[in-house]
């Protein structure tokens, strides 16, 4: 089925532009003058998408946690005030500034006005509403309770957005010190030693330990740098491949759960995550196996994710979720219980909430840990380099200074 891109009248002064799914033109056609349309211009979207300099920004523009926040959330807001789903779909595609995003709700609001339901249009964008996303607004509709729902997945997103901002913000400092120290060490060692070094060679001295493995080094990375270049591109497309096969995506994810301080870091992230995603799912009514399923789709690391997908079966086979989670070596024994409490009192995602809250404080509190280390190993490896490179520079000054004396 093609997408087709059109603009029509709705009345005299007014015109939409939208997106409608047909298997040919003329079934497009038809399907504008069914809603009363009268049709200015249509193209299918393929024709469009390759005249890339219609729009380039088009293809740049990203679709990030933020945008589907703001947008789940003003969906929720005008539903709230009484609106219609394509009624409020339309608003938002009005006042949308992201390109991407416009079309994406222009094709959710054809494909609504066509008599589907939102949890079906919001499906045909898996890349961009997840299955968590589906699966909770498929549950606010059938219950009758969407705008609520919305609001709660609003909810979700922003503290899942906090909580990448607290990652993020946490690691500026360190990755731009590093950036800016390895400029500084590559144009000392390029650009700088070379011309001191020639110097020294003029003057025939013998130069010390020190300042030969600087010379040698120096050479190497001036001489042959597409050769290093090229092996560490090799490295990490080798990687890449590896982590893309299921056995290489675990070995690589045990081996970060493994790490000292970050592979804490990791598990009590991917523990929160869990934890607050099955709660939320939970609580709206989504049944255990349909959440552990959509929950597993949500974690990123292969070991964790291995336990849900445990958990999922242990659960279909007449198990609970905590009895599940017994034999465990990743979840903690902690969790463990207040999943067993929360299931003895019938209160299974308030106890979730708790988990996942405890764990989120301990993630920030792992995370101001690992800052609090990384900088001075920064600042201490690269102040090493530097000195290094310094004292390499003048120790054979030193040396003149002392013959001539």
């Amino acid at each position: 089925m093609a997408r087709f891109i059109y603009e029509a009248r709705t009345s005299p002064k007014d015109i939409v532009k939208g997106v409608l799914a047909a298997d040919n033109r003329k079934e497009a056609i038809q399907k504008i003058g069914q809603r009363g349309y009268y049709l200015i211009s249509i193209e299918e979207e393929g024709d469009i998408l390759k005249d890339s300099s219609r729009d380039r920004s088009y293809f740049f523009k990203r679709i990030n946690l933020k945008n589907i926040t703001d947008f789940t959330r003003q969906l929720s807001d005008l539903l709230e005030s009484g609106l219609t789903i394509v009624k409020a779909l339309d608003i938002l595609h009005n006042q949308t500034q992201n390109k991407r995003l416009k079309s994406v709700i222009s094709d959710i609001r054809d494909f609504c006005i066509d008599g589907n339901s939102l949890s079906s249009a919001l499906a045909r964008h898996p890349r961009i509403f997840s299955n968590l996303y589906v699966s909770m607004v498929r549950s606010g509709e059938t219950g009758g309770a969407l705008e609520n729902i919305l609001k709660r997945l609003s909810d979700f997103n922003e503290k899942q957005l906090e909580i990448q901002t607290k990652i993020r913000t946490a690691l500026a400092y360190p990755i731009l010190m590093s950036i800016v120290g390895c400029i500084t060490i590559i144009v000392l060692v390029t650009f700088v030693i070379p011309k001191i070094m020639v110097m020294f060679g003029d003057l025939g001295q013998a130069l010390p330990i020190p300042t030969q493995i600087l010379l040698n080094i120096s050479n190497i990375i001036t001489n042959y740098w597409w050769l290093l270049i090229s092996v560490i591109f090799i490295i990490i497309i080798s990687v890449i491949k590896i982590y893309n096969t299921e056995d290489g995506r675990v070995t690589i994810d045990r081996f970060k759960l493994s790490l000292p301080i970050a592979g804490q870091l990791i598990k009590k992230v991917e523990i929160a995550r869990f934890s607050r995603t099955l709660a939320t799912l939970l609580n709206n009514g989504v049944p255990i196996l349909e959440s552990l399923k959509v929950v597993s789709d949500s974690i990123s690391n292969a070991i964790i994710r291995q336990e849900v997908l445990k958990a999922y079966t242990g659960i279909r086979e007449g198990s609970s979720l905590a009895k599940a989670f017994s034999d465990s070596k990743i979840i903690p024994l902690a969790v463990t219980n207040m999943i067993a409490v929360g299931e003895e009192g019938g209160h299974l995602e308030r106890s979730l909430f708790k988990v996942a809250e405890s764990y989120e404080r301990e993630s920030d509190e792992a995370i101001k840990i690992m800052m609090s280390l990384l900088e001075p190993a920064l600042i201490l490896t690269l102040g090493v380099i530097v000195g290094f490179i310094v004292i390499s520079m003048l120790l054979p000054i030193f040396e003149m200074n002392f013959l001539a004396r």
